[in-house]
């Protein structure tokens, strides 16, 4: 179980960052825009069970980023998501497997060269607003991303 030690806020009014004391995937994120889109994911699915205000949930290492719905009130839901990160997050235990993104096959040394340039100066700074991003293709030439959370 984790514990949330401090919420900020993103620059999307909508959204919080909820920061806990533990690492919840080693690597990568995971992004879902809708209850449908869980799965077996049982932090995303305790978060959607908040209530409809919860429009999106964004998670990744040591954080979770809450979208509500412009007419909910963060007084009323904050409470509720913390207690449902809290109870339903697992933290990665030391050892765990990594989370891996799978990448298409053609771009090989481009596509890490991109990735690594995307991890020293994109990343960190979408995380410290609550944020991602994924690729999803490089093809061509053309990199195709997500953006992800706030």
């Amino acid at each position: 179980m984790v514990k949330i030690t401090h919420i900020e806020a993103t620059p999307n009014p909508h959204a919080l960052k909820f920061i806990v004391d533990g690492r919840l995937l080693e690597t990568g994120a995971k992004s879902y825009a809708s209850p449908a889109a869980v799965g077996d994911d049982a932090l995303a699915r305790a978060l959607f069970s908040v209530g409809k205000e919860v429009r999106s949930v964004f998670y990744m290492d040591r954080f979770v980023t809450v979208t509500k719905s412009p007419e909910a009130d963060w007084k009323d839901l904050q409470s509720r998501v913390v207690e449902a990160v809290e109870t339903a997050a697992q933290p990665l235990a030391p050892g765990d497997p990594s989370e891996k993104t799978e990448f298409p096959a053609d771009g090989g040394t481009a596509l890490s060269t991109i990735n690594q340039v995307l991890d020293a100066h994109i990343r960190p700074y979408l995380a410290n607003d609550g944020g991602g991003l994924e690729v999803i293709d490089y093809r061509d030439y053309v990199l195709t991303v997500r953006y992800q959370g706030a």
